[in-house]
């Protein structure tokens, strides 16, 4: 129901991890993050996150995280042993994530039977509120003074790892949300009009990369 107000709707934020996009349909997950939100707010105690083992060695590269290594990873539970949960907490929810198309395409690639409500881009929402940070999510919190925030909620938490990233989708949706509407609250069917992402095979959903 996309009339009622975007607070009261099933929102979850999701942020996955992973070895990136240059191994193509080898890309392998190895962190995923779903936090719900209450009232437009995360709820961190009903949060999931969990390192993912993908069954082979994972080379240092930039963009991952020194927390997840070979030596993180190799206790961690495989895919399909969190599969069933994961495909729970998100059936039938709206997912809010930043850039939110590339974590569906490699979501959509181990689940390919998960059914969302619909996909939620915050950062299709900030160059809507004409911010200029560029792309990226850390960036953006620190122009909207998130940090404070962020740190409250997860004291011992880093960007690019699944729950930091995945609850700064959170905040910052909201923070986006009173810019671009500053004197109401917008209902579901606002807010997917300007930041909503077509559920569109991973082959079809372009990236914004």
């Amino acid at each position: 129901m996309t009339v009622q107000p975007w607070q009261q709707a099933p929102l979850v934020a999701l942020d996955l991890e992973g070895t990136g996009a240059q191994d193509r349909e080898q890309e392998a997950i190895l962190e995923v993050a779903v936090v719900p939100l209450h009232d437009g707010h995360p709820d961190l105690p009903c949060a999931f996150a969990t390192l993912v083992n993908p069954g082979r060695g994972v080379p240092r590269r930039p963009w991952i995280s020194p927390g997840i290594n070979d030596q993180t990873l190799s206790t961690a539970p495989p895919f399909d042993r969190i599969a069933t949960d994961l495909a729970e907490r998100i059936d039938s929810r709206w997912i809010v994530g930043h850039n939110v198309g590339v974590d569906w395409r490699l979501l959509r690639r181990y689940l390919p039977d998960v059914r969302p409500a619909g996909l939620l881009d915050t950062l299709a929402l900030a160059r809507a509120v004409g911010l200029d940070s560029g792309r990226a999510l850390t960036a953006l919190v620190d122009q909207a003074g998130l940090d404070g925030a962020l740190h409250v909620a997860l004291p011992t938490g880093q960007p690019h790892r699944a729950l930091w990233d995945a609850t700064a989708a959170a905040f910052l949706l909201t923070w986006l949300v009173g810019r671009y509407w500053p004197k109401r609250d917008p209902t579901l069917n606002d807010l997917r009009a300007i930041a909503g992402i077509d559920l569109a095979p991973p082959a079809e959903q372009p990236s914004l990369f």
